[in-house]
């Protein structure tokens, strides 16, 4: 059974910064694109960044130059590091795969990371 799981969220001051991770276990396809969603209170659930198995990443206007994401292939993870963070920035952050053929989605239980002074 595929499981996500996440870490690396938390409480943090404007301008500060957090790391995510996320690890899949239990994939038996290959593994296509991995990213991290994030959903704010009372919004819908947006991309924050991505990053295709070759490691060519994308990122939603609002945090480029500040987030950058990577993966691991050997360790089935994928890392948001996250600088220069601003309150908006305050959201569940989701992590998510693409598994097989059909790039069947996965989802992490999300991290809460909430930036405030």
């Amino acid at each position: 059974q595929v499981q996500l799981v996440e870490s690396g969220g938390g409480l943090v001051q404007p301008g500060g910064s957090l790391r995510l991770s996320c690890v899949a276990s239990g994939v038996s396809f290959s593994i296509g694109d991995m990213g991290w969603y994030r959903q704010a209170p009372g919004k819908q659930r947006e991309l924050a960044a991505a990053i295709t198995r070759d490691g060519i990443p994308n990122y939603v206007d609002s945090v480029l130059g500040r987030f950058t994401i990577s993966r691991d292939n050997a360790k089935n993870t994928v890392y948001l590091q996250m600088n220069s963070l601003k309150p908006e920035d305050t959201a569940v952050y989701y992590c998510n795969v693409k598994l097989g053929y059909y790039d069947v989605d996965f989802w992490g239980q999300g991290t809460q990371v909430t930036v405030t002074s």
